[in-house]
Formats: C-alpha cells, structure tokens, sequence
C-alpha cells in the first residue's frame, strides 16, 4: 500500500498517511483564507488510523460555521498549519495538501463557500460546489 508524506514547512511537524488519497476540496471560508494567507484552502481528509504523526504540535481550537469545534494543529517552530480534526469527522485527520508537496494528487472534487470565492478564481469541474 503506498504512503504519503507531509510536512510543515521546516519540517519537525509531519504525517505518514498509508493508503490512497482520492479525495481532495478547497474551502473559501474567510478563516481558511487567514489560515492560509492565500485565497483559500484546498485539504484531504484522512483516516486517523493509517495516520502517523511525529513532532510537536500546537493547536488552535475555534468553533466553525456549522457550530463545531475544530482543532487546528500547527508547527510551534514555523507556525505552519499541518492537519485538523473537527467534531463533524470523527476519526479523520484533515490535512493540508500542500504540506504533501505532491503535484499527482487529485484536483478537487468539492469546494465549499463558494460565495466567499474571489472573483479571479477558476475552479476545475470536478470541484463541485457544496454549500455556501
């Protein structure tokens, strides 16, 4: 079964996730565009069982539009932002795709908040809007 790695960005936080990644999304949620300092986030959500984490993490907790708690987990050396978990995916691991430096990963299959989506913005068809 393949593996795919993930780090933050000076590498002392990371993730081995054992299995196939199939599916990815992209929030536009203003939080995520401050998470990131893009223009949104694009992720994967991963079985926390074939997850393996190493390092020290600090975590940020908010509550989310839905009224959810989510635990944002980040690198206490370079501040980035790794993975998540939230009330509304037991046993997932949300993970940032970028951290996978990985360009075979699928394009997205979801987008959410699309009407906080900047204008210049041209999503793939496969990423289907899902709420706003």
């Amino acid at each position: 079964m393949k593996s795919h790695e993930a780090s933050c960005h000076c590498g002392k936080l990371s993730l081995t996730y054992t299995g196939e990644i199939t599916k990815t999304s992209v929030c536009h949620c203003f939080e995520c565009q401050k998470r990131t300092g893009s223009v949104f986030g694009v992720q994967t959500r991963l079985d926390a069982l074939k997850t393996e984490i190493k390092g020290e993490a600090k975590i940020y907790k908010r509550t989310g539009g839905g009224g959810s708690e989510i635990s944002f987990h980040f690198c206490p050396h370079c501040g980035s932002t790794l993975y998540w978990t939230a009330d509304w995916a037991p046993g997932a691991v949300i993970a940032t795709i970028g951290a996978f430096c990985d360009p075979s990963l699928p394009a997205p299959v979801m987008q959410v908040y699309g009407n906080r989506k900047h204008h210049w913005i041209t999503m793939p068809e496969s990423a289907v809007e899902y709420f706003d």
